[in-house]
């Protein structure tokens, strides 16, 4: 038995939410058998999609909305906003409804990723199909912003107990971190491709609309001049192109999750039913302080990001002087991204996870203000962006390998409380997808008020300074509130090991009480 804790229930006494013992669950082996390599990878590849599909709408809906589909900048604002707001229903109720859902033969989170596939493809898909021109401008704007809610649903479903999994993976703290590297090391990898695919297929037919901008009276897209519109309908074609290409990327990430990850319940975590009622949940977790810290760091970091991500392409086209060569930065910036992952890994664990964090995320502070202030320059933009992509990886890696962290604290603080790490993952995913919902629609309501259209082809200077701040001021600013906000999240790497030393008792624990049970 362990020792009791100041302020904590002692271990024999841990029950679920819903009031049945906990220990009859799992043993202690299961949580701390070795992890092996091909379920880390498999694991780690069930990640693409969410990557693939939400970096390719970061770097590339808003200028689809704009220059492609023509809508305004105030209704494709709405588009952007409203779509992700809906996450702010969809995460936690996916959240809450994987914790009341039951373990079946498959588990209790695999057939929520799996069931969810099919809808987020064909979803996906539908995003970036055109309507006709002759549609009214209302119904193409019901069109977007419905297809955009439900493909968030659906990654909703997919992502939330996707994410959720890494809690039971089974093997030990030092394992699960190694698994999450791995996951990132691949998402980022995801990125890479979803993006780049996107930004090759794309990228070529945007250069040949800017280079439309040559005809006497200087606008896009006038149907009297030969040769623009059938510009703009190749461009449209190669956006659905684009899309079933990551689909079909998407269905097989989910196959080979689904072959090679099986779910492995531990001693404070036997994936039962919780019984608690929602607000109930959302109360409890919202009071553990070392999560809402995490929560704040994370949101503000995210948006900054995300702001600089979404407004990059566009400002590369109509700021930078380097319209048609931001998908080369873009892929530039991903590979970098990907490459530095081994390395903050080894960061991390050497100096600890608080201190990989400060120092990536100054990294791309001087690489965003050398960006606004430099025109026409393609070489010193790849120094800049490799910078950039350094500092990228920190946002990938870092923010979801100190969250299993904070449930861990929860868990062994908490337990009596059991079955909720579903809704701890659905709030992580909500402010994640809520700061990139956020960031565009602030980008583009911004640019609205500048006086953007779509038809210009040169701006006013409003816009070049509105594209200017939203690229340096406004990011480092949000990045600064974030370190700001992580200097007080109190998991150290002492705390760390502590927990690591809780958790292995709990562990024994279970493993003597219940020698004879057999694992599921």
């Amino acid at each position: 038995m362990l020792p009791d804790r100041p302020g904590r229930a002692p271990l024999p006494g841990l029950t679920h939410a819903g009031g049945s013992p906990a220990a009859g669950s799992s043993r202690g082996e299961m949580q701390l058998a070795p992890l092996p390599f091909y379920r880390k990878l498999c694991y780690a590849i069930g990640g693409a999609p969410y990557q693939m599909t939400g970096n390719a709408l970061g770097f590339f809906l808003q200028i689809f909305l704009l220059d492609v589909v023509q809508l305004e900048p105030f209704h494709s604002s709405l588009i952007l906003f409203l779509g992700r707001a809906w996450d702010a229903v969809t995460d936690p109720a996916v959240g809450f409804l994987i914790s009341k859902s039951p373990r079946r033969r498959l588990g209790k989170l695999i057939p929520w990723i799996v069931s969810s596939t099919p809808f987020g493809v064909v979803f996906y898909c539908l995003v970036w199909s055109t309507p006709s021109d002759t549609m009214p401008v209302s119904l193409k704007f019901l069109w977007y912003l419905t297809m955009y809610c439900f493909f968030q649903t659906s990654m909703s479903c997919y992502h939330v107990p996707y994410s959720s999994l890494t809690m039971f993976l089974g093997g030990n703290q030092r394992d699960r971190d190694s698994a999450t590297a791995y996951r990132m090391g691949v998402e980022v990898f995801s990125t890479l491709v979803g993006s780049g695919i996107q930004g090759q297929i794309v990228g070529w037919y945007h250069a040949s609309m800017m280079k439309s901008c040559s005809v006497p009276n200087g606008t896009l897209y006038n149907s009297t001049f030969p040769g623009l519109t059938d510009t703009l309908e190749n461009t449209r074609k190669a956006y659905v192109i684009a899309s079933v290409v990551l689909g079909s990327l998407y269905c097989m990430a989910c196959l080979i999750l689904f072959l090679g990850v099986k779910e492995q319940p531990g001693p404070l975590s036997p994936l039962g039913k919780t019984q608690l009622p929602f607000f109930h949940s959302l109360r409890i977790i919202l009071g553990h302080l070392p999560y809402v810290w995490l929560l704040g760091g994370f949101l503000f970091m995210s948006l900054a990001f995300q702001i600089a991500q979404g407004i990059f392409a566009f400002f590369c086209t109509h700021a930078a002087g380097l319209a048609g060569r931001f998908q080369h930065l873009v892929l530039i910036m991903l590979v970098v991204a990907s490459l530095s992952i081994p390395f903050w890994q080894w960061f991390l664990v050497r100096f600890g996870k608080k201190t990989a964090v400060f120092v990536g995320l100054s990294l791309i502070i001087p690489a965003l203000i050398v960006i606004t202030l430099v025109r026409h320059n393609f070489l010193l933009f790849v120094f800049m962006v490799i910078l950039a992509g350094c500092s990228m990886a920190v946002l990938y890696l870092l923010p979801w390998s100190m969250l299993p962290d904070a449930v861990d604290d929860f868990r062994l603080k908490n337990p009596n409380y059991l079955n909720l790490e579903a809704f701890f993952y659905s709030f992580y995913v909500f402010f994640n997808k809520f700061a990139g919902g956020l960031s565009l629609g602030i980008s583009t309501m911004s640019l609205h008020f500048a006086g953007y259209r779509a038809s210009d082809c040169t701006h006013n200077p409003s816009v070049i300074l509105t594209l200017q701040i939203l690229m340096a001021p406004v990011p480092i600013t949000l990045l600064l509130i974030a370190m700001a906000i992580l200097r007080f999240y109190p998991i150290d790497e002492e705390r760390r090991k502590q927990m690591r030393v809780e958790m292995e008792a709990a562990s024994n624990w279970v493993k003597n009480e219940n020698p004879g049970e057999t694992k599921p």
